[in-house]
């Protein structure tokens, strides 16, 4: 392996390292704008120019490797004036739209521009004028004049989502990026070119003058789109609610995981969290004869007590059934395994909605299970599909059916669920069998509570508490708790214990990358 001095640091790295790769590995950063660790090299930009002892000329550090005794110097002062010029030349034909773009405060070349010094422009001609902002796709915008010829876009369609719809047109100052005609940038992976983007060029349709990013605040999180698990961090505002129509998740952003979905995430979990907001259920409530009220959280646990008890004990344990959802953390379902199977001895489980359909499945990132947690599932016992106990509540010979996040949005459900002798709903929004049950809990979604997923190979992995739960909803570990509280049976009582309770560990020893379940030497069921 070579050994390479760069900036004085003396560093060995792996045979075909190249030069800017080298710096991050010794914590020195190089300014670049076309390179990026997930595509192939364009080496266009020239921002990366460093001197190398012994080479004439600057070399570019994202195509130049590392040799053996090698030297670089990343910030001389010969490499800070060609990087002012390669800076003057792209702002040459760059508009002064910086206080209205959605970019401000996280733009490669704002930043470059204050660091370099290119305060003053020497050119005073009129600028080349190019097509601003307009839709190239259901969730991008495209500002041609803001674009640098970067070509992150370009070589993202062509070598990761491999869907060809952007391209480099004309020659010279006259080039531009736009779709192939007859293309829409609408495949599942879109969202990427947002991401990669290092100016304000390509910026989301959804998140667009909804909030400037120095109020947001980030929390890491796994997206709960489907089994895969990809790691995400969820851009979050709660100080400026008159802002966003009272949103509080302003947008979703990849994160970095090696093993599960690298630099990526598809559309489907980018985009899909309007449900944390919207048609949220944020009070504890009952539903008679179509007539809704609100009613307190205590009072609303201790009719469900009342419920649980006088049913068990009027037609025994076969008489309730437990639906539960593989949306549920782990720790929700091993404390729903506690409280309802270990504690109260009910046998009448299920969890599959079998008429849920599966959804688009490819060899990249996107699992045809939408659930995030099915893994966990599985392995805490809840393995039954809900028909049988829908039609056995139909029927009469389940009195109480305790429904916790479970949505069945099929008719033939809703039939089913109608003809129940009694419905508890335990769950985040106002959904067709949240609309059908008798009593109705307020839960929080997974970016309002801390705890872990499964996904399909195994891997448990940790989301975080991004904000409190809305209103009046509360946890759901609170409301199993205070529930088990009143009917004598003890669970765990936070996310931490329950965890340990199930696989032996504490949250903290899952790391950052997660933990396999086949390393762990307790899994309990």
């Amino acid at each position: 392996m070579p050994t390479i001095n760069i900036d004085g640091v003396d560093l060995t790295v792996p045979t075909g390292t190249t030069v800017i790769q080298a710096a991050e590995m010794a914590g020195i950063y190089i300014p670049r704008y076309c390179y990026h660790p997930g595509l192939r090299i364009a080496g266009s930009c020239r921002m990366c120019l460093v001197e190398v002892e012994k080479l004439p000329g600057l070399q570019i550090a994202c195509n130049t490797l590392v040799q053996d005794g090698m030297k670089v110097i990343t910030n001389s002062e010969r490499v800070r004036q060609a990087r002012r010029g390669m800076l003057e030349f792209l702002l040459s034909n760059h508009p002064l739209d910086c206080p209205v773009c959605d970019q401000s405060g996280e733009c490669d070349l704002q930043n470059y521009y204050m660091e370099f010094g290119r305060y003053r422009s020497r050119y005073f001609d009129n600028k080349t004028k190019r097509k601003k902002a307009f839709p190239i796709g259901p969730h991008v915008m495209l500002d041609q004049e803001r674009c640098i010829l970067c070509t992150r876009c370009v070589r993202f369609t062509e070598d990761v989502s491999k869907t060809h719809e952007l391209g480099v047109f004309r020659r010279g100052h006259q080039s531009v990026i736009d779709l192939y005609p007859g293309r829409v940038l609408d495949n599942p992976y879109s969202g990427n070119v947002i991401d990669i983007c290092p100016v304000g060029a390509l910026t989301e349709s959804d998140f667009r003058f909804q909030c400037r990013v120095w109020y947001l605040k980030e929390q890491h999180s796994i997206c709960a789109g489907c089994a895969r698990g990809c790691n995400i961090s969820v851009h979050f505002n709660t100080d400026r609610r008159y802002k966003a129509q009272g949103r509080r998740v302003m947008r979703i952003k990849p994160r970095f995981h090696p093993e599960v979905n690298r630099w990526w995430l598809c559309d489907f979990g980018r985009f899909g969290h309007r449900y944390m907001d919207e048609n949220r259920i944020e009070f504890f409530a009952e539903q008679k004869d179509g007539i809704r009220v609100d009613i307190s959280c205590d009072e609303a646990l201790g009719r469900v007590a009342q419920l649980l008890r006088g049913t068990l004990e009027e037609y025994g344990p076969s008489a309730v059934g437990i639906i539960v959802s593989p949306r549920l953390s782990n720790e929700e379902l091993w404390v729903c395994r506690k409280l309802f199977v270990k504690g109260l001895g009910l046998h009448q489980t299920a969890a599959f909605d079998p008429w849920e359909r599966p959804g688009f499945e490819d060899d990249f990132l996107l699992k045809a299970d939408r659930n995030p947690n099915r893994r966990a599932v599985e392995l805490t016992g809840f393995t039954a599909d809900a028909r049988e106990l829908l039609e056995k509540a139909a029927e009469g010979r389940i009195r109480l059916l305790y429904i916790v996040h479970q949505d069945f949005a099929a008719p033939e459900a809703a039939e089913l669920l109608q003809k129940a002798p009694a419905v508890i709903y335990q769950g985040t929004n106002w959904t067709r069998t949240a609309q059908q049950a008798d009593l109705i809990l307020a839960g929080a979604v997974h970016a309002e509570e801390e705890g872990t997923f499964t996904n399909f190979e195994g891997r448990v992995q940790r989301f975080f508490r991004c904000f409190a739960p809305i209103e009046e909803s509360r946890d759901d570990l609170e409301i199993f708790r205070d529930l088990g509280q009143s009917l004598g049976v003890t669970v765990p009582e936070s996310a931490a214990t329950a965890l340990k309770d199930w696989i032996g560990i504490d949250p903290d020893e899952i790391g950052e990358h997660g933990v396999l379940l086949s390393e762990l030497s307790q899994v309990e069921a």
